[in-house]
């Protein structure tokens, strides 16, 4: 049976007093591990401190980006090997914002997803279509494509080990959130293209997150679903007990 994630990511919110007591105040709070999967995603400033803060406990801190390279002349970035070097365990790639405002591709994303497998990172990939390709029909065809690419030539025990996370574009932030059944038929799908793509094994063992103004009402019903295997949450990840409430209906 696939465990639950709940990945709270904070994007470019919060200073730095704010992050450690978000943290002192879930860190002893969040369900076992063997329950769920509790994760924060924070801006690359706070993850060594939140690292440490959070050591020894079922919290667990992701990065909400990385570039593909160990080192070089790329002003302004962060390498896998820094955030393997403080502890960091999962990182987001591919998300929506960065797709749209900072030119991220599928190309770049495999680059990162092989990246971080090579420095036993978890990575997030996300996936997901716009409100013009849902209406044109597109959804299916668009969210195929970014997996494919996205994960190409990884093996499958690294498929496995990936988490996927649909986040359909026009429901980030916007207050608008799909269906369960919407969500749910196209993890579905992503699920199928993983067993086409790589083997049924894979298929299986993914993760595969939804996001998109998800929050503590609607979470039971989005968990409740055949293929959707935890939430990667902006808003309602902020505070605590918000946050709190969303792990714990993951840990059910």
């Amino acid at each position: 049976m696939r465990k639950n994630v709940i990945a709270g990511n904070w994007k470019m919110n919060k200073v730095a007093a704010e992050a450690e007591k978000f943290v002192a105040d879930t860190k002893d709070k969040v369900p076992s591990t063997a329950k769920v999967e509790s994760v924060v995603c924070a801006p690359f400033l706070y993850l060594q401190s939140l690292v440490k803060q959070s050591e020894g406990t079922d919290l667990k801190i992701a990065a909400q980006n990385m570039h593909y390279e160990e080192n070089g002349a790329f002003t302004g970035e962060v390498s896998p090997s820094m955030l393997k070097d403080i502890g960091v365990t999962y990182v987001v790639l591919g998300h929506s914002e960065r797709r749209e405002l900072f030119a991220e591709t599928d190309e770049t994303v495999n680059k990162k997803a092989h990246a971080a497998f090579k420095h036993d990172l978890t990575p997030i990939v996300c996936v997901g279509e716009t409100l013009e390709q849902r209406e044109s029909n597109q959804t299916m065809d668009v969210v195929s494509e970014q997996v494919k690419k996205g994960l190409a030539g990884l093996t499958d025990n690294q498929v496995k080990a990936t988490i996927l996370a649909y986040e359909p574009i026009w429901a980030i932030g916007t207050g608008k959130t799909a269906s369960s059944e919407q969500a749910n038929e196209v993890c579905t799908h992503i699920r199928k293209v993983v067993a086409e793509t790589f083997s049924t094994d894979a298929a299986e063992a993914v993760r595969i997150q939804y996001g998109g103004s998800v929050k503590p009402a609607n979470v039971d019903e989005l968990l409740a679903q055949s293929d959707i295997d935890g939430a990667l949450v902006g808003g309602a990840s902020l505070e605590a007990d918000s946050f709190l409430q969303l792990v714990e209906a993951g840990a059910k």
